[in-house]
């Protein structure tokens, strides 16, 4: 439900940019964003090759096949990370783009630091050595669904198979069949993984959806969290039925309306300096364009 003082706002600054949206938003990643974020841009919106997307990758993946260097930006470590990992495959699968060398090798690491049963964390100790933001702790360390489930169903959607895949896979179904995550963030890596298993009970999902923390089912509520755009990101995505038409076009228009005076949409977390604040700006920018325009209501002009 939305309410009427955020109806109010929404329509006054929708109806103060208008067209100007995505023109703002690309000249915030012209101006304020990380090559990687450039290529990409030029990319989705502008018909450029998406190996200038790979090439750009190449400079965050280390000698052990890992990805680091601050590729997710809340942490300023030049360490492989799995999250790094993670982020490197979204922006191969938002480009289209492909490697498969590079995501062997990413995996190769991955299978290194798994536990025997094939799970993965989010971060690592070594993060500790360098800037990062208050809520990378021990818990980062514990793995879990989150992330192991959400690479595996990206690499499923990248076509790459590999022993550590299918390892994490087997231990991903077999945390599933006994029961949800209770947090949304992990809630969102597992329905990566489950939109490539069969017979998914939309049902089941869409049910326990409201009991999740960290979920933002409401258009107009402030707080941080994961809204139902994060899990139907495109009209297509096998999860649009878990939600009616009203709930998604409410936060449409939220995002619309959260965009900022410099074109770029803003986070709601503290990174661990300006220029990471910055990065990740650009990070959600670019996905708030993909998001718009999959729903047919950015105006490329």
């Amino acid at each position: 439900m939305v309410s009427d003082s955020f109806k109010t706002r929404r329509l006054s600054i929708g109806q103060g940019r208008g067209m100007d949206i995505f023109k703002a938003g690309r000249e915030f990643v012209r101006r304020e964003g990380r090559l990687v974020e450039r290529r990409l841009f030029a990319t989705l919106f502008e018909g450029a090759d998406p190996a200038g997307v790979v090439d750009t990758l190449r400079g965050y993946q280390n000698p052990d096949g890992g990805f680091g260097h601050g590729l997710e930006p809340d942490k300023r470590c030049p360490d492989s990370i799995p999250l790094d990992v993670e982020t490197a495959f979204d922006v191969l699968l938002a480009a289209g783009a492909r490697d498969d060398e590079m995501v062997r090798r990413a995996c190769d690491w991955l299978q290194s630091i798994a536990t025997p049963e094939g799970a993965v964390s989010l971060g690592l100790p070594v993060v500790e050595q360098y800037p990062r933001a208050e809520h990378w702790g021990e818990w980062t360390y514990q793995p879990g669904l989150n992330p192991t489930a959400g690479l595996v169903g990206r690499l499923i959607e990248l076509g790459i198979d590999h022993p550590w895949r299918d390892q994490a896979a087997a231990w991903c179904a077999g945390e599933l069949e006994n029961g949800f995550p209770e947090d949304a963030h992990a809630m969102h890596e597992s329905m990566i993984f489950l939109e490539h298993q069969p017979d998914v009970e939309l049902a089941k999902v869409k049910e326990w959806l409201p009991k999740l923390a960290y979920y933002r089912a409401a258009a107009d509520d402030p707080s941080y969290g994961v809204t139902p755009l994060h899990f139907a990101p495109t009209p297509d995505s096998v999860w649009r039925p878990l939600f009616d038409d009203q709930q998604i076009e409410g936060h449409l228009d939220r995002l619309i309306a959260d965009q900022q005076e410099d074109g770029g949409w803003a986070i709601t977390w503290e990174p661990p300096g300006a220029a990471a604040t910055l990065e990740y700006r650009g990070i959600v920018t670019v996905g708030a364009l993909r998001t718009l325009k999959a729903y047919d209501r950015l105006p490329l002009s």
